[in-house]
């Protein structure tokens, strides 16, 4: 009997971790309004330690937030994890090269220079107000890498910036880009669905460069942004590579990052 190549092997593992990250989201998403444990994986987060009425007023002056903050060790309690995904995912050894090299880049219209920078930045929101967590992690097959952020943001910043993100498949549908390193890019933006029970409110794109140098066979990189609220926090979760990105990895993960920090958040008020 003779064994499948390993790579056959990676990739019917890869195609079942995706099954089953879709089945995990759909029940989730079924049960999201009945009590529940937090998931597996995920211990009981501390509670919060109450804030003094000055700290309180100055959170809320700067987010808008009429409940607690979470704090760091409840926001790294909602993250996704490698465990969630499963082999070839692991954590990742350090920022993707390709950031740099092909995500540096500007475009004429403003829209779209404004779009790179986001890619780039991974910070739809801006920098967040207090405190954030993230985690980044690397698909060693396809050589693509997942990010997760989750951060305070003030609520009428965060509706300005998802409403901006769901035109720019028609504002920014097609365009050219100029890169330091990678040459001219034709750049592609469509919309990504993602699951209408993943957070209160959601926008995601995938955006294509292709392109590359003069001198170098055309390199075609892949990168999807959602971008999330649930409650008085947000995710922003992106996924990306030369190698094959699979929508329904980011799709999966932005439901199942949101229940999770939607059920910490739950916990934690329950705590206060």
């Amino acid at each position: 009997m003779t064994r499948a190549p390993a790579r056959a092997r990676t990739l019917v593992a890869s195609a079942l971790s995706v099954t089953v990250l879709l089945i995990t989201a759909a029940c989730v998403a079924y049960e999201r309004d009945v009590p529940r444990a937090l998931p597996q994986g995920v211990t009981e987060p501390p509670a919060a330690p109450s804030p003094s009425p000055s700290a309180t007023a100055s959170s809320s002056a700067v987010t808008g937030r009429s409940t607690p903050v979470l704090n760091d060790e409840q926001l790294k309690a909602a993250l996704i994890t490698e465990a969630d995904l499963g082999p070839p995912w692991a954590a990742a050894q350090g920022p993707a090269l390709w950031r740099d090299g092909t995500l540096k880049a500007t475009a004429d219209d403003g829209d779209c220079r404004r779009l790179l920078e986001v890619l780039y930045t991974e910070e739809p929101f801006a920098v967040p107000a207090g405190p954030r967590a993230s985690v980044t992690l690397d698909d060693t097959a396809e050589g693509t890498q997942l990010r997760e952020q989750i951060g305070a943001h003030g609520p009428e910043d965060v509706e300005r910036a998802l409403e901006w993100l769901r035109t720019l498949p028609e504002t920014c549908a097609r365009f050219r880009a100029k890169t330091a390193r990678s040459g001219t890019q034709d750049v592609e933006v469509t919309e990504l669905p993602l699951p209408d029970t993943a957070g209160d409110a959601r926008a995601a794109l995938r955006v294509t460069l292709t392109g590359g140098a003069p001198d170098t066979a055309p390199a075609r990189l892949t990168v999807d942004l959602a971008a999330v609220r649930v409650g008085e926090d947000t995710i922003v979760l992106t996924n990306g590579g030369f190698g094959e990105v699979r929508a329904e990895v980011t799709q999966a993960m932005t439901q199942l990052g949101a229940d999770r920090l939607a059920e910490v958040a739950r916990q934690g008020r329950l705590r206060v």
